[in-house]
């Protein structure tokens, strides 16, 4: 079977409660059925950070990481039995540099970063699934990485960066879905959307300093690093991407894009 080149994405995957809300699993469904269908989906995911650089989920229907805390009780009995993806996790490793130690955690499973957008977009759990750890915050070491995980792309493996656009917990205060969004949120936002318009690796990269509404956007940064592996997996990161998604949920700005 042939498969087309896949894109590389960056997307907000929220917290369980994100599969309730109909606009957001809308926007996500239709997005993947837009998408060519991957053979395989490296997902990097702003909750695993770990050093040396290590894959987990490679075995089949590894049980799910519940890193979330104070939800209903049903969100800590759903699951995604996807098939592991140990092909591609010898791919990865092949294409690391002899000074990038890669190490692997057969049993270690999806974590809501992953698994939350995953049983949406492809809610039949059939398409194997490969996590990557996050083993540095530094935009250019994840940048690089992200180039060199580009030639997966032509083998229809997805690459997927998932974090949140904006993800100041602490500074919310209206905790209603619709809630309005704060000025630090939107500032950072309407930011994000000129600088990928514009192509501005540079200024994306410097956020920290560069970005209106810092640092209540990403007191951490976590969930803005797996972007940088999703540019770098781009054939030109300064091409300004499609944007599938956007708009707010908690008043924190989900805001997806798709490089080519």
């Amino acid at each position: 079977m042939s498969y087309e080149r896949m894109p590389a994405v960056y997307l907000g995957h929220g917290a369980p409660p994100l599969l309730d809300d109909e606009g957001w699993t809308s926007e996500l469904a239709s997005w993947a059925a837009e998408m060519p269908r991957p053979k395989a989906i490296l997902v990097v995911s702003a909750h695993w950070e770990s050093v040396p650089l290590t894959l987990g989920a490679t075995a089949d229907a590894t049980p799910l990481v519940y890193d979330f805390y104070g939800f209903p009780e049903r969100y800590y009995r759903m699951t995604y039995p996807s098939p592991g993806a140990p092909e591609l996790a010898v791919e990865v490793a092949a294409l690391m540099p002899d000074d990038e130690s890669v190490h692997q955690l057969p049993d270690r499973g999806l974590d809501h970063g992953a698994f939350v957008p995953l049983m949406v977009m492809y809610p039949d759990a059939d398409i194997p699934v490969l996590q990557m750890s996050m083993p540095t915050l530094d935009p250019e070491r994840l940048f690089a990485l992200g180039q060199r995980l580009r030639p997966l792309r032509d083998e229809g493996v997805m690459v997927m960066g998932s974090g949140f656009l904006t993800h100041g917990l602490q500074f919310l205060r209206d905790w209603r879905t619709d809630a309005e969004p704060p000025g630090w949120s939107r500032d950072f936002d309407d930011w994000a959307a000129d600088t990928f318009a514009r192509g501005d690796v540079d200024d994306l990269m410097a956020f920290r300093d560069r970005a209106p509404g810092m640092p209540y956007a990403h007191p951490t940064v976590e969930h803005f690093a797996p972007l940088f592996v999703a540019l770098g997996a781009a054939d030109d990161p300064e091409a300004p991407p499609e944007t599938p998604v956007d708009g707010f949920f908690y008043g924190l700005a989900k805001r997806s894009i798709q490089v080519a």
